[in-house]
């Protein structure tokens, strides 16, 4: 790997980073505000309302620029997104503000590893960028937690940046939120660092109704691609599943571990752990040829949730919620890069990416949304967690069929044969 390589991930660490931590900012300024518990899963579906809006049209944003500037100004949009909250601005539509900064940041980020690397070493370089995003996350949660945390707050409010000069921050969540600013804004000076790979794409449309019709045919590319459909199908399932996972365990901790927020962050941190130990080992042992041979992790990932329901103590929590990271992070690491070279044998890395992150955020946007009424009804928590272990492991497990059934059908074409198991 060379050094561009490595500063892109600085900066994608840090402006993750930021993004978690002010999750779980804007998670307690929601309790402060003794907002409904339905609003709580509402805030990561603000965030990623713009991924699905704005999808037809970031890909072509993110192939028009270098790709290092497109990051810059992505980063930039997120501070202005943090700054609102200072302004006493709703955290729903502030955060969404930061939603669209990161639709935005998306393609250019996974869309310049395919311009930096060839295709051999996408595995490796997924591996170790979701490694390195899970460790982000690992961080930014325990982060979050520590920020709105009582003794983080102390810690924060005395800590004098400029001797003499009031900067207005007041509470602790400005202190907080002032806290995250810092970390984006030093993303962004990676940002600037990133070197400009040359590559250059023919002049990007503009015209929206033709950008969606674009969109819309490289939607259509990918889904009908035999081994496209596949890893979108698993990636998109996924990442609603884990967007959903966190807000489970969060609510899980509360009620069944008897553990206030900034404890729970600890756990969602057990989680990324896993999907970090299980995104190297992939790296390390699946070649992209062999991607496929994960999807029963899925399955297993599945049941192994449904486990939840009978850990009511934090010592059986924190090895049961490692083991379903790992899997997790075994089985999407694969398919991510697989995914990655289909799109850019299929079309340009902007358009599929941007077409990836549609679907998978539609997902996380359904599945947050179907928990928000389950938790709106008053459903048993215990319910709730079964449905959802059983609903991941089921779609998984016709995944697995579709693909065989592709197999099956396309037996003759050297493409698919080199994919079996």
């Amino acid at each position: 790997m060379n050094r561009g390589f490595y500063t892109i991930m600085a900066a994608q660490f840090f402006s993750s980073l930021a993004d978690n931590a002010l999750l779980f900012v804007a998670i307690d300024l929601l309790t402060s505000m003794n907002a409904p518990a339905s609003l709580t899963p509402l805030l990561k579906l603000s965030f990623v309302l713009f991924y699905v809006l704005l999808a037809a049209f970031v890909g072509a944003f993110a192939d028009s620029l270098p790709k290092g500037r497109v990051m810059f100004i992505a980063n930039m949009i997120k501070v202005f997104g943090c700054a609102l909250m200072f302004f006493t601005v709703h955290p729903l539509l502030s955060y969404a503000v930061v939603g669209f900064g990161a639709a935005v940041y998306s393609p250019a980020k996974y869309g310049i590893l395919t311009e930096l690397l060839p295709p051999e070493k996408l595995v490796p370089a997924n591996g170790w960028i979701e490694g390195l995003t899970v460790m982000s996350i690992i961080l930014g949660t325990v982060a979050g937690g520590t920020l709105v945390s009582e003794r983080g707050s102390t810690f924060l409010l005395g800590f004098d940046l400029l001797p003499g000069i009031d900067t207005g921050i007041d509470t602790s969540s400005e202190a907080a939120m002032a806290a995250v600013v810092a970390v984006y804004i030093l993303a962004a000076l990676f940002n600037l660092r990133i070197p400009d790979t040359g590559a250059r794409y023919e002049h990007q449309e503009r015209n929206p109704a033709k950008l969606i019709a674009d969109f819309a045919n490289c939607s259509a590319t990918l889904w009908r691609d035999k081994l496209g459909q596949i890893s979108l199908a698993v990636t998109t399932l996924f990442w609603g599943a884990g967007a959903t996972l966190q807000f489970i365990v969060l609510k899980w901790a509360e009620r069944s571990l008897h553990m206030p927020l900034d404890k729970a962050t600890n756990l969602i941190g057990v989680v990324a752990i896993g999907v970090a130990l299980g995104a190297v080992m992939a790296a390390r042992m699946i070649p992209l040829r062999k991607s496929l041979t994960v999807i029963p992790l899925g399955i297993i990932m599945g049941l192994v949730v449904t486990g939840m329901v009978f850990v009511k103590s934090v010592n059986l929590a924190y090895p049961l919620l490692a083991l379903i990271g790992f899997l997790s992070g075994f089985f999407v690491v694969p398919m991510n890069a697989l995914l990655q070279h289909r799109g850019h044998v299929l079309m340009s890395a902007g358009h599929s990416i941007a077409v990836q992150n549609f679907n998978e955020n539609l997902s996380i946007l359904t599945m947050l949304a179907v928990y928000a009424i389950m938790i709106t009804m008053n459903l048993d928590l215990d319910i709730i967690i079964v449905i959802f272990g059983l609903s991941v492991a089921g779609i998984m497990f016709l995944i697995q069929r579709q693909h065989a059934a592709n197999q099956r059908e396309h037996d003759s074409l050297g493409l698919i044969g080199e994919h079996k198991h």
